[in-house]
């Protein structure tokens, strides 16, 4: 399937029945589950609008597929969409995202870290008339100090690096309007680094402070390994310029061993010094193949990631969907009024 030549931007009107969509991807968060759904439904019965909650199970092998189809049997309201592996985080945001029917969606954590309770403030900057509403981290309890300064560098040198504004000190926690949903869904790529593909999209944002809490139980799934790799994903996902750099250096490199050669053959012809042996002529190779190395290996990421493009594989399978016939119902009528407005 060929890419699109250009996106469309649909109509966005307000209807008199809003309908909230809540997306959950979830990754062994057992634990944390019982207690997160009873803040979520709390927090969403202050609101008077319908709303429909839409966990994702990333292949979660804790119980947490079970403990959710259980909630979505006995809750109206809520479905479950299991996938058939752990495709990864930014999979299950992108298909939380093409199964919510709302004319707003709000993307949140399982682990309580981001508060359900700020969902009404969410909403009411929306109907104020924002396309996305992102949250910005103003405190980050249970991080170390590490963490939060090299957090704070990435986003501000991916800032640098990129052609568009990505909000920094924000994660994945924002509220996204049907327009902004669907020019989302519109976008192909495999490589999906959501932050990213939030902020390439555009349109009317509205940032709101909050002091992020404690995960509230459970482990984080995000090593150092995997923060690491994730930072490096987003860098090479919106950026050409480190293929750039090793050009840059590539060029310094080679303007230093000529000037360097031209001096150590100046010095031999004018002093009569003996030309330097192996000690220097080491250090020499030793640093142009850590270069050439580091070089190919750069381009081989931006290759790999053409090769997993080209191949058009999906960016997920889904097992199966639990839902009631309500939310079944409401989806199909959401869906019909979406596709007639077009």
């Amino acid at each position: 399937m060929n890419a699109p030549s250009h996106l469309w931007l649909p109509e966005f009107t307000r209807s008199a029945a809003e309908l909230l969509s809540v997306v959950v991807p979830v990754y062994n968060e057992r634990e944390v589950l019982p207690l997160f759904c009873e803040r979520l439904q709390q927090a969403l019965g202050r609101l008077q609008m319908q709303h429909e909650i839409l966990f994702v199970d990333d292949g979660s092998k804790d119980g947490s597929a079970d403990f959710l189809r259980l909630f979505a049997l006995s809750v109206p309201t809520v479905k479950v969409i299991a996938l058939s592996r752990n495709f990864g985080k930014e999979a299950a945001v992108t298909a939380g995202f093409e199964h919510a029917a709302g004319d707003a969606v709000i993307l949140l954590d399982a682990d309580l870290q981001d508060p359900p309770e700020l969902i009404p403030d969410m909403v009411a900057a929306w109907k104020k008339g924002a396309d996305v509403v992102c949250m910005r981290r103003r405190s980050r309890a249970g991080e170390t100090w590490f963490k939060r300064t090299s957090a704070s560098l990435y986003y501000r040198l991916l800032n640098r690096l990129s052609r568009f504004d990505i909000p920094h000190d924000t994660g994945d926690f924002r509220l996204m309007s049907r327009r902004a949903v669907d020019a989302l869904n519109q976008l192909p790529e495999r490589n999906r680094y959501m932050k990213g593909l939030f902020a390439w999209i555009g349109m009317p944002t509205q940032v709101l402070l909050y002091d992020r809490d404690s995960r509230a139980a459970g482990n984080t799934k995000w090593n150092f390994t995997a923060l690491l790799g994730l930072a490096f994903e987003g860098i090479t996902s919106f950026s050409t310029a480190p293929l750039r750099w090793t050009t840059l250096v590539g060029v310094l490199a080679s303007a230093w061993g000529t000037l360097f050669g031209l001096w150590i053959v100046a010095k031999a012809l004018l002093l009569g010094d003996p030309v330097p042996g192996y000690p220097s002529l080491i250090a020499i190779v030793t640093f142009l193949g850590g270069v050439q190395l580091l070089t190919v290996g750069l381009v081989g990421e931006y290759v790999g990631k053409i090769y997993v493009e080209v191949k058009q594989r999906p960016v997920y399978l889904v097992q199966d969907v639990t839902a009631s016939t309500a939310v079944a119902t409401v989806k199909t009528e959401r869906a019909d009024r979406h596709v007639a407005t077009r």
